[in-house]
């Protein structure tokens, strides 16, 4: 399903159950991320990082060495590689790219990518998430198309929005410093649009992204494309029913 929301440069793997331990073996370095954690989270975290390596492998960038993660819980990519994991309830998946001057092209120099159940958010947690005008918009979109909860598609497009600005910016952002548009272009399908209302060194003050639901789950992307990447005319896999010429 990833693939459907991310441009045909990025390499995804996606699994939709853990996979045992011998299918899905860890490191010793990786290990040391879950010593002492439930057998389920250890479970999670070997099938997210299988589908890691499986992107790397697709990507053509096949690697044995330990997937590690930093201190805020952030993958430690191999040189020249950009990507983004996520993990929820009966799904993970891994999205990799090659990084500029790594690419034989603009390359790729951030990836965001989140999966949710989708259901609403707990109460209280929107009004954490959302700024005055998202809600505005949420409302909008809510009396056009009541199946989709417009609320967990916001929550999981600003985990996104974070994936891609922490490795640039190595700090934190808050709910409150990205406003995100969401476009509907089918049933269970669109666009995302997302100011960013702190300053960065790193990052342009919009990005892009897709958003789905499908299989009970909501998934979001959002990509920063290489510096010398066309603005306009790039093309992701076609949702279904799409029509027009949207950038990315």
């Amino acid at each position: 399903m990833l693939e459907v929301i991310l441009p045909a440069e990025v390499a995804t793997a996606e699994a939709f159950r853990d996979l045992p331990e011998s299918q899905a073996p860890l490191s010793a370095g990786e290990l040391q991320a879950v010593r002492g954690a439930v057998p389920s989270r250890r479970r999670e975290f070997a099938t997210t990082r299988f589908c890691a390596r499986e992107a790397l492998t697709a990507l053509g960038r096949p690697s044995a060495a330990p997937l590690r993660s930093d201190a805020a819980g952030a993958p430690q990519w191999p040189h020249g590689v950009v990507g983004s994991l996520t993990h929820c309830a009966g799904y993970r998946a891994a999205a990799v790219a090659l990084a500029p001057g790594a690419a034989r092209g603009a390359g790729i120099a951030g990836i965001g990518i989140d999966a949710e159940p989708h259901r609403p958010l707990s109460a209280g947690v929107l009004e954490t998430v959302a700024r005055p005008e998202e809600l505005d918009r949420l409302a909008g979109l809510a009396r056009r198309e009541p199946q989709v909860h417009w609320d967990r598609l916001l929550f999981s497009a600003k985990e996104s929005v974070f994936k891609v600005w922490y490795p640039l910016e190595r700090g934190w952002l808050g709910f409150e410093e990205a406003s995100v548009a969401v476009t509907a272009l089918t049933p269970g399908a669109g666009l995302l649009t997302v100011s960013l209302l702190r300053p960065s060194r790193g990052l342009p003050p919009v990005l892009k992204g897709r958003w789905l639901v499908a299989f009970g789950l909501v998934l979001t992307a959002v990509v920063l494309p290489g510096p010398s990447a066309p603005v306009h005319g790039e093309r992701l896999v076609a949702l279904p029913g799409e029509g027009g010429d949207e950038p990315w």
